[in-house]
Formats: C-alpha cells, sequence, structure tokens
C-alpha cells in the first residue's frame, strides 16, 4: 500500500510540474488554462454506412500575386455510403461574411481534399474563418487561418498534396474545359465532354498484362489477389464528381475516363431538378487541374412535383 501511495503522490507531482511547464512554454502562468477550441467528433474505426457527421477540414493556404490569400478547406464524410446535400445556410456555412463561399453542398463519401479555396484580403492578418457543417443532427466546423508552417503553393495542390512536388519539373498540367449542357431533364441521361491539352508530360506508361493468380501449391486453393492497380488507365485521364447539387448525379463513369483525341466523354442522369455544380479534374499522372461546370436541370416526367 505504500509503494502504490508513493507510485500516485509521484504520479501526480510529475503532471502538475509538466502542465506548468507547458503553460510557461506557451507565455502563460501555469494557473491558466489554454482557450481550446473543439476537436472534431473523433472518426472511428467502425464503419458506418449512414447516420454519420461530415466533418470538415483546413487543408492551408496559398498566398496569391495581387496580396490576397486563399484558405484551402477539404472535407471527410464519416459514412461509407450516404451522400448528404446540404445548402448554404445555417447547416453549411462560414463566418464571419458570407456564409456561402462557394464551398460544396453534396457530400460524397469519405476524404475529398482541396475542394474549396475561399479568398481572404492581404490584411487578413491573425483571423480566423470558421467553415461548419451539421449532419445528421451533429455539427463539426474547421478553423482557417494564415499559420506560416500550414502555407501550400499550389503545386502541392496539383500534385494532390505532393511535399516534394518538383518545382523545376519541365511537366505543366493539364487545361480542361467542359461543354455547356442545354436542355437537361431530371432521370434523363446526357453526355459530358471534357476537352484536355497536355505537354505530353510524363510518358505515359503501359499497361501491365494481368499477372496469374498465385495458388496455394499444398490445397490448390486460388488465393485472393488484390487487382485494384489491374486495368486502371495511365496516362491522361478525367474523373467526374458532383460539386453542389440538390439531388445525386449518376455517372455513367465509376472511374478514371482515358483522354483519346483531345476529349473524354461519359454520361450523367440528374435525380432531381434544380442547378448543379459538376467538376472534371484532368490528370496527366503527375499533375491535375479541374474546372467546374453548372447545370440546370428541368423536372422530367417521373420527378414532377419535386
Amino acid at each position: 500500500m505504500g509503494s502504490h501511495l508513493r507510485w500516485l503522490t509521484s504520479a501526480v507531482v510529475g503532471g502538475v510540474l509538466i502542465a506548468s511547464m507547458h503553460a510557461r512554454a506557451q507565455g502563460q502562468a501555469p494557473s491558466q488554462a489554454p482557450q481550446a477550441r473543439p476537436f472534431p467528433t473523433e472518426v472511428s474505426n467502425t464503419r458506418f454506412n449512414s447516420g454519420q457527421s461530415v466533418v470538415p477540414y483546413f487543408e492551408g493556404w496559398i498566398r496569391n500575386p495581387d496580396g490576397t490569400f486563399d484558405l484551402v478547406f477539404g472535407y471527410f464524410n464519416r459514412n461509407w455510403k450516404e451522400e448528404l446535400a446540404i445548402a448554404p445556410g445555417p447547416d453549411n456555412k462560414f463566418e464571419p461574411g458570407n456564409p456561402d463561399g462557394g464551398q460544396p453542398t453534396y457530400f460524397l463519401p469519405r476524404r475529398q481534399r482541396w475542394v474549396v479555396r475561399y479568398r481572404v484580403p492581404a490584411d487578413f492578418g491573425k483571423k480566423t474563418l470558421t467553415w461548419s457543417i451539421t449532419a445528421n443532427g451533429r455539427t463539426e466546423k474547421t478553423y482557417g487561418e494564415l499559420i506560416p508552417a500550414e502555407e501550400l503553393t499550389e503545386r502541392v495542390l496539383m500534385t494532390n498534396g505532393n511535399f516534394n512536388p518538383g518545382e523545376s519539373d519541365p511537366n505543366q498540367p493539364p487545361s480542361i474545359t467542359l461543354a455547356p449542357l442545354q436542355n437537361v431533364v431530371a432521370g434523363v441521361p446526357v453526355t459530358l465532354t471534357a476537352s484536355v491539352q497536355d505537354d505530353g508530360l510524363p510518358k505515359p506508361r503501359p499497361v501491365a498484362p494481368p499477372r496469374p493468380p498465385p495458388t496455394d501449391g499444398a490445397r490448390g486453393v486460388i488465393a485472393q489477389v488484390n487487382s485494384s492497380g489491374q486495368g486502371r488507365p495511365r496516362g491522361l485521364r478525367v474523373t467526374w464528381m458532383e460539386y453542389r447539387g440538390p439531388g445525386k448525379v449518376t455517372f455513367g463513369a465509376s472511374g478514371p475516363t482515358l483522354v483519346a483525341n483531345g476529349q473524354a466523354s461519359t454520361s450523367a442522369t440528374f435525380a432531381a431538378p434544380g442547378t448543379y455544380v459538376l467538376r472534371a479534374t484532368a490528370n496527366d499522372g503527375q499533375l491535375s487541374k479541374f474546372t467546374d461546370v453548372t447545370v440546370t436541370v428541368k423536372p422530367g416526367a417521373s420527378t414532377q412535383g419535386q
């Protein structure tokens, strides 16, 4: 009992000493508790198909040539299947300032990085921009600030977060434009066409032939093979996503589509009438560039009254 009491006393004293040293390192008296912001809800390892929150993320900031700054945000939809439409307003807002900062209103499952840039003036200084999202009854927030350690470059975004992106690399990102869509009706597929130009770098690697699945020689049982990299398009390609919209958009291509003769196409079907923003991203294997297109969808025969 005596040794246990001595251990407990030492632990308490040690904890107080460490807390005191930490407070002094922060320029505070030991009795002053720092103002801590609430952390996002803990991301559990348990998989939930639906019913979970959407956590906004502050990715960093970019310095613009005119002296302004772009605060860059992404999000993490904790659901594995549920896609949520959350219009700008009380449940999806930036503050202070205009609550509609061009953020996504349609949230795809899991992690989506570098999705929105919010421009702030040159005199933003030590101010804070808050993005809050309320989904399934839970509000999550993130805070954008001009912290020096979180400065990004355009090249980092183009490489999807490679912090050694090779600024002197001669490779330039592809350019991409989308043809406008007219007379779009809910429930009726339309064709999306992206025009893509690139400098041809890097040279696309040939697709390796699929390897035969290994077998267990002792039992003759075919072993499971992770084929996620088999047959994926290499070289210049385009991916499609819904950025804003009141309902789900179903694309004909579930993954990247190769660019052929400067174009990549897929189909899109809009579940409900309204205004949508679609995003197409061109990727040459190292660098990427995206563009958005706004689509107005009219009610169809099966969506009248929605």
